[in-house]
C-alpha cells in the first residue's frame, strides 16, 4: 500500500493515461448526474429547452475545462521529485474544491434571477451538496482509473519477468532465461537481447528504445510501448540500473564513470553511444552498485 509521502508513480502520469482518466470522468459525471438528479433536491442540471439547459453546459464545458487543464498540467510536472502521492491526492482535492465552488456561485446566481430553483438559498448548504456530487463524479472515476492502471502496471511487470505467455515453436532453454526480453503492453514478446549485447534502455513517453548491439557489431536500437518503470522493476536484481528518468543502463556496459560540476555522468562501452546523465534522484543506487562490484 503507497504512502502519502511516497514519489508517486510515473506510469499514473503519462499522456495516454490521462487523456483515458479525464475522459472516463467526464462519461462518469454526466451517467453519475443524470441517474442522481430524480433523488436530488438541490440539482437544477437540465436537457429540455430552458435557460437552465444553458446554465447546465456552461457549467459542464467548464468544469470539463478544469479537469483537462489540471491534468495537462500533471502531465508538465511529471518528473518533479516532490510529486508524492499524498500531493497527488489533494491535487485532486483541490479540483473537487473549486468545481464545487463554482457550482455553488451558479446556484445562488441562478436562483437571483430566477434561471434555476433550489430549495436552498444558503451558499454554504449549496456548496456541502456540491462537494459530495463532485467527489463522486471526479473523485470515484479517478480513484477507478488509478486502481485499474496500477494493476495494468503490475501485469505488465509480470509478464515481463516470465516466459511462461510465449508461445514458441521450441522449448524454452533454461540457458535463455538470462536473457534480456522486453514485452509490450498487450503482454507480447517483442525483443529478446544477450545482456552483453544490449547497451541502455532510452524512455520516450509510453514507448522504450532499447539501444544494443547487433551481431556485425553494430548499433541499433529496437522501440517498443513499454514503460521505463516496468522495466526497471522487472530487471531490479540484474545489471540494468535505473540512472535517470529517461535512462537504464547496463552496469557491465559502462566504461567510464565520470563526475563534474552538474553531477555524475556515464560514458557506455561505445563510441556511438552518448554520455549519459545520472540524476540526484538515482545517484546513490548507481554508485552503491559500481562500489558492490
Amino acid at each position: 500500500m503507497p504512502r502519502l509521502s511516497d514519489q508517486l508513480p510515473r506510469f499514473l502520469l503519462g499522456k495516454h493515461q490521462l487523456t483515458a482518466t479525464v475522459t472516463f470522468a467526464a462519461f462518469w459525471s454526466i451517467v453519475f448526474l443524470l441517474l442522481s438528479i430524480p433523488f436530488s433536491h438541490n440539482a437544477w442540471f437540465s436537457l429540455g429547452r430552458s435557460e437552465a439547459f444553458v446554465f447546465t453546459i456552461v457549467f459542464y464545458l467548464l468544469s470539463l475545462a478544469i479537469v483537462s487543464f489540471s491534468n495537462v498540467a500533471k502531465y508538465a510536472l511529471r518528473g518533479a521529485q516532490n510529486f508524492t502521492v499524498g500531493r497527488f491526492i489533494l491535487w485532486a482535492a483541490g479540483e473537487i474544491v473549486l468545481i464545487s465552488l463554482i457550482y455553488a456561485f451558479f446556484t445562488v446566481e441562478g436562483v437571483k434571477y430566477g434561471v434555476i430553483t433550489s430549495e436552498h438559498s444558503s451558499f454554504g448548504r449549496i456548496l456541502l451538496g456540491a462537494l459530495a456530487y463532485s467527489t463522486m463524479s471526479i473523485g470515484v472515476p479517478y480513484l477507478i482509473a488509478a486502481l485499474y492502471l496500477m494493476i495494468e502496471e503490475k501485469d505488465n511487470t509480470i509478464r515481463l519477468m516470465s516466459y511462461s505467455e510465449v508461445v514458441s515453436d521450441t522449448p524454452i532453454q533454461p540457458s535463455e532465461e538470462s536473457r534480456i526480453t522486453l514485452f509490450d503492453n498487450s503482454g507480447a514478446l517483442k525483443f529478446s537481447v544477450s545482456p552483453d549485447s544490449l547497451f541502455f534502455i532510452e524512455s520516450d513517453d509510453n514507448y522504450i528504445q532499447a539501444w544494443y548491439e547487433d551481431s556485425s557489431g553494430e548499433m541499433r536500437k529496437y522501440m517498443l510501448r513499454c514503460r521505463l518503470k516496468t522495466v526497471e522493476d522487472s530487471f531490479a536484481e540484474s545489471d540494468l540500473v535505473r540512472c535517470h528518468r529517461k535512462y537504464i543502463i547496463n552496469i557491465r556496459k559502462v566504461r567510464v564513470l565520470s563526475s563534474g560540476k552538474d553531477g555524475y555522468s556515464v560514458q557506455l562501452d561505445s563510441d556511438s553511444t552518448p554520455v549519459i546523465p545520472v540524476s540526484k534522484t538515482y545517484e546513490q543506487a548507481v554508485l552503491a552498485r559500481f562500489n558492490s562490484r
